[in-house]
């Protein structure tokens, strides 16, 4: 079995400038470490992801990263003031409404892209139920 210290997400950037700049100006986050290449790690509660330069680019179809809040509807609109657009979605199993969802299980959520495509998701969750055998 591995024994895994810790794991973090890494977001592919074709320009690191403006991804970090959208990340400490609009997210308001401070790299933890700064990488030679330019990319950067960004540390969030007791998690942290890295955002890196790459070629490749981001198809922004799947939730690459989330941040789980307190509240959702706030984060959101923290968000829109400083100018992030907040994606909206029609599907069979939810729909957005001004860029907010209530899930069936009392979820709520939101997404918006980064300047690299990447798509990112704000979750409010709510307590699992631990099941005993």
């Amino acid at each position: 079995m591995l024994k895994i210290k810790n794991a973090a997400a890494a977001i592919p950037a074709q320009d690191i400038k403006r991804a970090r700049q959208f990340y400490e100006q609009k997210l308001g986050l401070k790299p933890a470490e700064e990488e030679p290449d330019g990319g950067a790690m960004y540390r969030t509660g007791e998690t942290g992801f890295l955002v890196f330069p790459s070629s490749g680019k981001a198809s922004g179809d799947h939730t690459q990263l989330a941040f789980q809040v307190d509240d959702v509807a706030s984060a959101a609109g923290e968000l829109k003031s400083m100018g992030v657009k907040l994606e909206e979605y029609d599907h069979p199993e939810f729909k957005t409404h001004e860029g907010l969802v209530d899930m069936p299980d009392g979820t709520k959520g939101a997404w918006f892209k980064d300047t690299e495509g990447n798509l990112i998701a704000l979750t409010q969750r709510v307590p699992a139920v631990t099941r005993s055998n």
